[in-house]
Protein backbone atom coordinates (compact mmCIF):
# COMPACT_ATOMS: atom_id res chain seq x y z
CA UNK A 1 0.00 0.00 0.00
CA UNK A 2 1.14 3.33 -0.72
CA UNK A 3 -0.06 7.17 -0.35
CA UNK A 4 -1.02 8.57 -3.25
CA UNK A 5 -1.96 12.07 -4.37
CA UNK A 6 -5.41 12.86 -4.75
CA UNK A 7 -4.72 15.33 -7.90
CA UNK A 8 -2.45 12.35 -9.42
CA UNK A 9 -4.03 10.42 -12.62
CA UNK A 10 -2.75 7.18 -11.05
CA UNK A 11 -5.54 8.25 -7.82
CA UNK A 12 -7.29 5.01 -6.97
CA UNK A 13 -10.59 4.91 -7.04
CA UNK A 14 -12.77 6.10 -3.74
CA UNK A 15 -14.16 3.25 -1.25
CA UNK A 16 -17.55 3.96 -1.83
CA UNK A 17 -18.84 5.58 -5.65
CA UNK A 18 -20.13 8.81 -5.94
CA UNK A 19 -23.75 7.83 -6.09
CA UNK A 20 -26.61 10.01 -6.37
CA UNK A 21 -27.80 8.99 -2.93
CA UNK A 22 -24.30 9.50 -1.56
CA UNK A 23 -24.41 13.32 -3.65
CA UNK A 24 -28.50 13.95 -1.79
CA UNK A 25 -26.96 13.07 1.73
CA UNK A 26 -23.67 14.97 1.43
CA UNK A 27 -25.96 17.70 0.86
CA UNK A 28 -28.14 17.04 3.52
CA UNK A 29 -25.77 17.23 5.83
CA UNK A 30 -23.80 20.18 5.08
CA UNK A 31 -26.71 22.17 5.35
CA UNK A 32 -27.83 20.72 8.72
CA UNK A 33 -24.34 21.26 10.25
CA UNK A 34 -24.02 25.20 8.34
CA UNK A 35 -27.69 25.74 9.96
CA UNK A 36 -27.26 24.60 12.74
CA UNK A 37 -23.73 26.16 13.41
CA UNK A 38 -25.14 29.69 11.74
CA UNK A 39 -27.99 29.56 14.52
CA UNK A 40 -25.58 28.44 17.54
CA UNK A 41 -23.42 31.48 16.39
CA UNK A 42 -26.09 33.90 16.12
CA UNK A 43 -27.63 33.11 19.35
CA UNK A 44 -25.45 32.28 22.34
CA UNK A 45 -22.02 34.45 20.81
CA UNK A 46 -23.08 37.70 22.26
CA UNK A 47 -24.29 36.36 25.43
CA UNK A 48 -21.31 33.01 25.98
CA UNK A 49 -18.38 34.65 23.81
CA UNK A 50 -19.16 38.86 24.97
CA UNK A 51 -21.52 39.50 27.56
CA UNK A 52 -20.22 36.73 29.78
CA UNK A 53 -16.45 37.66 29.57
CA UNK A 54 -16.72 40.85 30.41
CA UNK A 55 -16.72 38.90 33.86
CA UNK A 56 -14.84 36.03 33.37
CA UNK A 57 -12.56 34.71 31.05
CA UNK A 58 -12.37 30.94 32.48
CA UNK A 59 -16.51 31.01 32.52
CA UNK A 60 -17.32 32.39 29.43
CA UNK A 61 -14.73 30.12 28.12
CA UNK A 62 -16.97 26.69 29.56
CA UNK A 63 -19.85 28.00 28.36
CA UNK A 64 -18.52 27.81 24.83
CA UNK A 65 -16.94 24.97 24.96
CA UNK A 66 -20.26 23.03 26.20
CA UNK A 67 -22.70 24.67 23.53
CA UNK A 68 -20.15 24.71 20.60
CA UNK A 69 -18.60 21.01 21.91
CA UNK A 70 -22.45 20.20 21.18
CA UNK A 71 -22.13 21.16 17.38
CA UNK A 72 -18.57 19.67 17.15
CA UNK A 73 -20.17 16.35 18.07
CA UNK A 74 -21.57 16.15 14.89
CA UNK A 75 -18.90 15.69 12.65
CA UNK A 76 -17.66 12.77 14.84
CA UNK A 77 -21.14 11.06 14.32
CA UNK A 78 -20.95 12.06 10.89
CA UNK A 79 -17.92 10.32 10.13
CA UNK A 80 -18.20 7.53 12.20
CA UNK A 81 -22.04 6.34 12.06
CA UNK A 82 -22.90 8.33 8.50
CA UNK A 83 -20.49 7.57 6.48
CA UNK A 84 -19.26 4.07 8.08
CA UNK A 85 -15.69 5.45 8.16
CA UNK A 86 -13.68 3.03 10.91
CA UNK A 87 -11.36 5.09 13.13
CA UNK A 88 -8.77 3.17 14.52
CA UNK A 89 -6.83 4.46 17.77
CA UNK A 90 -3.27 2.69 18.86
CA UNK A 91 -0.61 4.02 20.97
CA UNK A 92 -1.13 5.34 24.19
CA UNK A 93 -4.42 4.78 26.24
CA UNK A 94 -4.51 8.88 27.11
CA UNK A 95 -6.26 9.64 30.35
CA UNK A 96 -9.59 11.93 30.54
CA UNK A 97 -9.41 15.91 30.59
CA UNK A 98 -5.72 16.50 30.60
CA UNK A 99 -4.46 20.43 29.88
CA UNK A 100 -2.28 19.34 26.76
CA UNK A 101 -0.02 20.13 23.31
CA UNK A 102 -0.72 18.09 21.01
CA UNK A 103 1.48 17.56 17.78
CA UNK A 104 0.66 16.31 14.93
CA UNK A 105 1.45 15.44 11.29
CA UNK A 106 -0.27 16.65 8.72
CA UNK A 107 -1.70 14.52 5.27
CA UNK A 108 -4.10 15.95 3.89
CA UNK A 109 -6.67 18.93 4.48
CA UNK A 110 -8.92 17.24 7.15
CA UNK A 111 -6.58 15.95 9.50
CA UNK A 112 -7.43 18.30 11.82
CA UNK A 113 -11.30 17.29 11.82
CA UNK A 114 -10.59 13.66 12.76
CA UNK A 115 -8.68 14.78 15.92
CA UNK A 116 -12.24 15.70 16.68
CA UNK A 117 -13.29 12.05 17.21
CA UNK A 118 -10.27 11.68 19.71
CA UNK A 119 -11.34 14.65 21.77
CA UNK A 120 -14.91 13.81 21.91
CA UNK A 121 -13.67 10.93 23.15
CA UNK A 122 -11.41 12.43 26.19
CA UNK A 123 -14.63 15.11 27.24
CA UNK A 124 -12.44 17.87 25.82
CA UNK A 125 -14.06 18.37 22.39
CA UNK A 126 -15.28 22.03 23.17
CA UNK A 127 -11.62 23.09 24.47
CA UNK A 128 -9.35 22.17 21.27
CA UNK A 129 -7.83 24.73 19.96
CA UNK A 130 -5.97 24.71 16.50
CA UNK A 131 -3.31 27.58 15.27
CA UNK A 132 -4.32 27.99 11.28
CA UNK A 133 -3.90 29.64 8.81
CA UNK A 134 -5.13 33.63 9.00
CA UNK A 135 -7.48 33.50 5.87
CA UNK A 136 -8.98 30.77 6.78
CA UNK A 137 -10.62 33.31 10.06
CA UNK A 138 -12.11 34.81 6.89
CA UNK A 139 -14.44 32.62 5.77
CA UNK A 140 -18.08 32.97 6.12
CA UNK A 141 -19.88 30.89 8.91
CA UNK A 142 -16.63 28.53 9.60
CA UNK A 143 -13.85 31.66 10.29
CA UNK A 144 -16.58 33.36 12.53
CA UNK A 145 -16.97 29.33 14.27
CA UNK A 146 -12.98 29.29 14.32
CA UNK A 147 -12.64 32.96 16.39
CA UNK A 148 -15.12 31.66 18.91
CA UNK A 149 -13.18 28.46 19.40
CA UNK A 150 -10.59 30.99 20.10
CA UNK A 151 -8.40 29.05 16.96
CA UNK A 152 -5.18 30.80 16.87
CA UNK A 153 -4.63 32.57 13.28
CA UNK A 154 -1.16 33.08 11.54
CA UNK A 155 0.48 34.24 8.46
CA UNK A 156 3.39 31.87 8.63
CA UNK A 157 5.63 35.02 9.06
CA UNK A 158 7.34 34.34 12.31
CA UNK A 159 7.81 38.16 13.19
CA UNK A 160 4.70 38.67 12.58
CA UNK A 161 3.15 35.48 14.32
CA UNK A 162 4.94 34.94 17.80
CA UNK A 163 3.48 38.13 19.29
CA UNK A 164 0.55 36.85 17.95
CA UNK A 165 1.18 33.57 19.81
CA UNK A 166 2.61 34.35 22.85
CA UNK A 167 -0.10 37.24 23.55
CA UNK A 168 -2.81 34.70 22.95
CA UNK A 169 -1.63 31.91 25.21
CA UNK A 170 -0.81 34.26 27.91
CA UNK A 171 -4.59 33.94 28.12
CA UNK A 172 -4.33 29.75 29.10
CA UNK A 173 -2.04 29.63 31.55
CA UNK A 174 -4.89 28.96 34.03
CA UNK A 175 -4.69 25.00 35.19
CA UNK A 176 -8.57 25.42 35.40
CA UNK A 177 -9.05 26.09 31.95
CA UNK A 178 -9.21 22.74 29.77
CA UNK A 179 -6.99 23.11 27.09
CA UNK A 180 -5.97 21.45 23.69
CA UNK A 181 -4.20 23.20 21.98
CA UNK A 182 -3.24 21.43 18.27
CA UNK A 183 0.23 22.19 16.49
CA UNK A 184 1.07 21.06 13.02
CA UNK A 185 4.84 21.52 12.63
CA UNK A 186 5.43 21.21 9.55
CA UNK A 187 3.25 24.37 8.78
CA UNK A 188 1.34 22.60 5.83
CA UNK A 189 0.01 19.42 4.31
CA UNK A 190 2.25 17.03 2.93
CA UNK A 191 2.45 16.23 -1.04
CA UNK A 192 5.39 14.45 -2.91
CA UNK A 193 6.38 18.29 -4.46
CA UNK A 194 6.83 19.65 -0.88
CA UNK A 195 8.46 16.65 0.17
CA UNK A 196 10.91 17.04 -2.59
CA UNK A 197 12.18 20.44 -1.44
CA UNK A 198 12.31 19.34 2.04
CA UNK A 199 14.41 16.40 1.19
CA UNK A 200 16.70 18.75 -0.66
CA UNK A 201 16.62 21.06 2.42
CA UNK A 202 17.57 18.58 4.98
CA UNK A 203 20.61 17.51 2.64
CA UNK A 204 21.77 20.66 2.35
CA UNK A 205 21.92 21.73 6.12
CA UNK A 206 22.71 18.11 7.60
CA UNK A 207 19.00 17.10 8.60
CA UNK A 208 17.10 14.15 8.56
CA UNK A 209 15.89 13.27 5.20
CA UNK A 210 12.24 12.12 6.02
CA UNK A 211 9.93 10.14 3.33
CA UNK A 212 6.81 10.49 4.54
CA UNK A 213 6.55 13.75 6.71
CA UNK A 214 7.94 17.38 6.24
CA UNK A 215 10.58 18.46 8.49
CA UNK A 216 8.95 20.21 11.52
CA UNK A 217 9.21 24.22 12.35
CA UNK A 218 10.45 24.39 15.68
CA UNK A 219 9.84 27.97 16.50
CA UNK A 220 6.29 28.09 17.00
CA UNK A 221 5.93 24.17 18.97
CA UNK A 222 9.09 25.58 21.46
CA UNK A 223 6.35 29.02 22.19
CA UNK A 224 3.79 27.05 22.63
CA UNK A 225 5.82 24.54 24.43
CA UNK A 226 7.52 27.49 26.66
CA UNK A 227 4.28 29.72 27.74
CA UNK A 228 2.40 26.44 29.04
CA UNK A 229 4.57 24.00 30.15
CA UNK A 230 4.38 25.03 33.74
CA UNK A 231 0.23 24.79 33.44
CA UNK A 232 0.22 21.39 31.12
CA UNK A 233 -0.09 17.67 31.95
CA UNK A 234 1.40 16.39 28.82
CA UNK A 235 2.22 16.28 24.93
CA UNK A 236 0.32 14.22 22.96
CA UNK A 237 2.25 13.07 19.66
CA UNK A 238 -0.52 12.06 16.97
CA UNK A 239 0.39 10.01 13.35
CA UNK A 240 -2.53 9.70 11.24
CA UNK A 241 -2.65 7.63 8.45
CA UNK A 242 -5.55 6.92 5.87
CA UNK A 243 -6.51 3.53 4.16
CA UNK A 244 -7.10 3.60 0.35
CA UNK A 245 -6.04 7.47 0.02
CA UNK A 246 -6.09 10.76 1.57
CA UNK A 247 -9.57 12.31 1.81
CA UNK A 248 -10.37 15.64 1.12
CA UNK A 249 -13.41 17.72 2.51
CA UNK A 250 -16.20 16.82 -0.10
CA UNK A 251 -14.70 13.11 0.22
CA UNK A 252 -16.11 13.55 4.10
CA UNK A 253 -19.42 15.32 3.34
CA UNK A 254 -20.25 12.96 0.53
CA UNK A 255 -18.52 9.47 2.84
CA UNK A 256 -16.57 8.41 -0.50
CA UNK A 257 -13.74 8.35 1.46
CA UNK A 258 -11.93 6.77 3.68
CA UNK A 259 -12.58 4.01 4.50
CA UNK A 260 -9.91 3.71 7.16
CA UNK A 261 -8.29 6.27 9.54
CA UNK A 262 -5.47 5.29 11.70
CA UNK A 263 -4.73 7.55 14.85
CA UNK A 264 -1.57 6.94 16.71
CA UNK A 265 -1.01 8.30 20.20
CA UNK A 266 2.10 8.63 22.34
CA UNK A 267 1.49 10.40 25.87
CA UNK A 268 5.04 12.35 26.28
CA UNK A 269 5.34 13.37 30.10
CA UNK A 270 6.24 17.00 30.35
CA UNK A 271 10.13 16.24 31.90
CA UNK A 272 10.98 14.03 29.23
CA UNK A 273 11.08 17.43 27.13
CA UNK A 274 14.09 19.26 26.82
CA UNK A 275 13.46 23.12 28.30
CA UNK A 276 15.87 24.92 26.17
CA UNK A 277 14.97 25.79 23.02
CA UNK A 278 18.09 24.43 20.80
CA UNK A 279 17.43 20.77 22.88
CA UNK A 280 13.57 20.74 22.56
CA UNK A 281 14.09 21.68 18.94
CA UNK A 282 16.49 18.29 18.63
CA UNK A 283 13.59 16.76 20.23
CA UNK A 284 10.76 17.54 17.84
CA UNK A 285 13.01 16.50 14.96
CA UNK A 286 13.70 13.19 16.73
CA UNK A 287 9.86 12.77 17.67
CA UNK A 288 9.18 13.23 13.52
CA UNK A 289 12.02 11.10 12.53
CA UNK A 290 9.93 8.70 14.49
CA UNK A 291 6.74 9.61 12.86
CA UNK A 292 8.66 8.98 9.79
CA UNK A 293 9.60 5.42 10.93
CA UNK A 294 6.04 4.56 11.95
CA UNK A 295 4.10 5.73 8.76
CA UNK A 296 7.00 3.63 6.85
CA UNK A 297 5.67 0.92 8.73
CA UNK A 298 2.06 1.44 8.42
CA UNK A 299 2.63 1.58 4.79
CA UNK A 300 4.26 -2.11 5.21
CA UNK A 301 1.75 -3.63 7.49
CA UNK A 302 -1.55 -1.73 7.21
CA UNK A 303 -1.59 -0.30 10.87
CA UNK A 304 -0.07 1.18 13.75
CA UNK A 305 1.03 -0.88 16.49
CA UNK A 306 -0.75 -1.62 19.87
CA UNK A 307 -4.32 -1.03 18.12
CA UNK A 308 -7.70 -0.65 20.31
CA UNK A 309 -6.60 1.76 22.55
CA UNK A 310 -10.11 3.50 22.09
CA UNK A 311 -13.86 1.98 22.19
CA UNK A 312 -16.21 2.57 19.33
CA UNK A 313 -18.57 6.02 19.81
CA UNK A 314 -22.05 5.31 21.20
CA UNK A 315 -24.57 5.15 18.63
CA UNK A 316 -27.32 6.43 21.18
CA UNK A 317 -24.85 9.28 22.63
CA UNK A 318 -24.43 10.92 19.44
CA UNK A 319 -27.92 10.52 18.16
CA UNK A 320 -29.24 12.49 21.47
CA UNK A 321 -26.25 14.63 20.93
CA UNK A 322 -27.88 15.38 17.31
CA UNK A 323 -31.50 15.61 18.78
CA UNK A 324 -30.25 18.08 21.13
CA UNK A 325 -28.44 20.49 18.42
CA UNK A 326 -31.58 20.14 16.00
CA UNK A 327 -34.45 21.08 18.85
CA UNK A 328 -32.47 23.97 20.06
CA UNK A 329 -31.85 25.15 16.29
CA UNK A 330 -35.41 24.44 15.51
CA UNK A 331 -36.84 26.73 18.12
CA UNK A 332 -34.05 29.66 17.45
CA UNK A 333 -35.45 29.62 13.94
CA UNK A 334 -38.92 29.82 14.83
CA UNK A 335 -37.94 32.90 17.36
CA UNK A 336 -36.33 34.19 14.35
CA UNK A 337 -39.38 34.23 12.07
CA UNK A 338 -41.93 34.96 15.13
CA UNK A 339 -40.08 37.37 17.55
CA UNK A 340 -40.83 41.02 17.58
CA UNK A 341 -38.68 43.86 16.16
CA UNK A 342 -36.02 43.43 19.15
CA UNK A 343 -35.42 40.14 18.23
CA UNK A 344 -34.54 40.57 14.88
CA UNK A 345 -32.35 43.73 15.64
CA UNK A 346 -30.64 40.84 17.92
CA UNK A 347 -29.42 39.00 15.01
CA UNK A 348 -28.68 41.96 13.21
CA UNK A 349 -26.32 42.90 16.29
CA UNK A 350 -24.73 39.38 16.30
CA UNK A 351 -23.92 39.03 12.81
CA UNK A 352 -22.21 42.38 12.46
CA UNK A 353 -20.33 41.76 15.88
CA UNK A 354 -19.22 38.28 14.71
CA UNK A 355 -18.47 39.16 11.52
CA UNK A 356 -16.03 42.27 12.03
CA UNK A 357 -14.58 40.44 15.62
CA UNK A 358 -13.42 37.44 13.29
CA UNK A 359 -11.91 40.08 10.88
CA UNK A 360 -10.02 41.77 12.97
CA UNK A 361 -9.39 38.81 15.64
CA UNK A 362 -11.01 41.47 18.80
CA UNK A 363 -11.63 39.92 21.69
CA UNK A 364 -13.28 41.43 25.38
CA UNK A 365 -10.97 42.02 27.86
CA UNK A 366 -12.78 41.12 31.48
CA UNK A 367 -13.39 44.24 33.53
CA UNK A 368 -15.80 43.06 36.06
CA UNK A 369 -13.65 40.38 36.72
CA UNK A 370 -10.21 42.40 36.92
CA UNK A 371 -12.28 44.64 39.41
CA UNK A 372 -13.16 42.00 41.52
CA UNK A 373 -9.99 40.21 41.53
CA UNK A 374 -8.35 43.49 42.04
CA UNK A 375 -10.84 44.42 45.56
CA UNK A 376 -10.03 40.78 46.32
CA UNK A 377 -6.44 40.74 46.94
CA UNK A 378 -6.54 44.37 48.07
CA UNK A 379 -8.75 43.03 51.33
CA UNK A 380 -6.20 40.15 51.18
CA UNK A 381 -3.65 42.29 51.80
CA UNK A 382 -5.17 44.87 53.94
CA UNK A 383 -6.42 41.64 56.15
CA UNK A 384 -2.52 40.92 56.54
Amino acid sequence: MKFQETSASAKKSKHFPLTPFRIIRGVICLTVLLTTALIFLIYFVPVAALLLRFFSTLYSRKVVALLFGLWLGLWPFLFEKVNETNVIFSGDHVPQMERVLLIANHRTEVDWMYLWNLALRKGCLGHIKYLLKKSLMRLPVFGWGFYVLEFIPLERDWIVDEPVIRQTLSTFTDPQDPLWLTVFPEGTDYSEQKCKRSQEFASQNGLPVLKNVLLPKTKGFYACLEILRSSMDAVYDVTIAYKNQCPTFLDNAFGVDPSEVHIHVRRIPLEIIPASEKEASKWLMETFQFKDQLLSDFIANGHFPNEGTEQELSTAKCLANLLIVVVITGIFICFAFYSSIWGKIYVGFSCIYIASAAYFNFRPYPIFGSVNERLTKNLTMKSQ
